[in-house]
């Protein structure tokens, strides 16, 4: 073979393998493309997933709404009943026991009157101030519970407080409108009358 031969049979060679170059180049770049294009298929397909999970049904929104605030009804009522059957329950045993501080206050004088009554002495003077201690005993009690007697000796009458049980007439100007006489007396708890004062007025 002559050399120009071979110089032929060189050169066609290069060319070949530059078209076999360009092939190969222009293959992968296709299949870079397409890869792309899946990569890009796939991102949308989830942005389309996401966009249908975001715009729900109204009508399942609306039940899910209805649900929730279902749910919270249920809550308050099952709270403000538990609320209701609390208060009914201590309003119950304050009606019981509401009177457990009076009667704990009042049993120490009755255990002076057992005393007074076993108690064996004729004197009347010495009976009479024992009963007088007693009766003092109590009227303390009374006071450290929140009663207080009604005063009514030269007031003025008042509906407030008294209730006029007689009119005395003829006790001259200076009396008329006040309290003659005091037949039973009144009392009052924490400022509230708990028995008004039955009272003679002069007219």
């Amino acid at each position: 073979m002559s050399k120009e031969e071979q110089k032929i049979n060189a050169e066609e060679g290069n060319v070949k393998e530059q078209d076999t170059a360009q092939q190969n180049a222009t293959e992968n770049e296709a299949n870079d493309n397409k890869e792309g294009n899946a990569d890009n298929n796939g991102e949308a397909e989830e942005e389309n997933t996401d966009k249908k999970a975001e715009e729900k049904d109204p009508l399942e929104a609306a039940q899910e709404e209805n649900a929730k605030l279902k749910d919270m009804l249920l809550r308050q009522v099952a709270e403000f009943d538990n609320y209701r059957k609390r208060t009914l329950k201590e309003k119950s045993e304050l009606i019981l026991n509401g009177g457990e501080k009076t009667i704990t206050a009042i049993l120490p004088i009755l255990d002076d009157f057992e005393r007074a009554f076993a108690d064996q002495n004729e004197d009347a003077k010495a009976i009479k101030e024992g009963f007088e201690l007693i009766y003092k005993k109590f009227q303390k009690t009374l006071e450290s519970l929140g009663v207080k007697e009604i005063e009514t000796q030269d007031k003025d009458f008042s509906t407030d407080d008294m209730e006029a049980i007689a009119m005395v007439p003829g006790m001259g100007d200076d009396k008329k409108g006040k309290v003659i006489d005091c037949v039973q007396k009144g009392y009052t708890l924490n400022d509230k009358v708990i028995r008004h004062a039955k009272v003679a007025v002069g007219q």
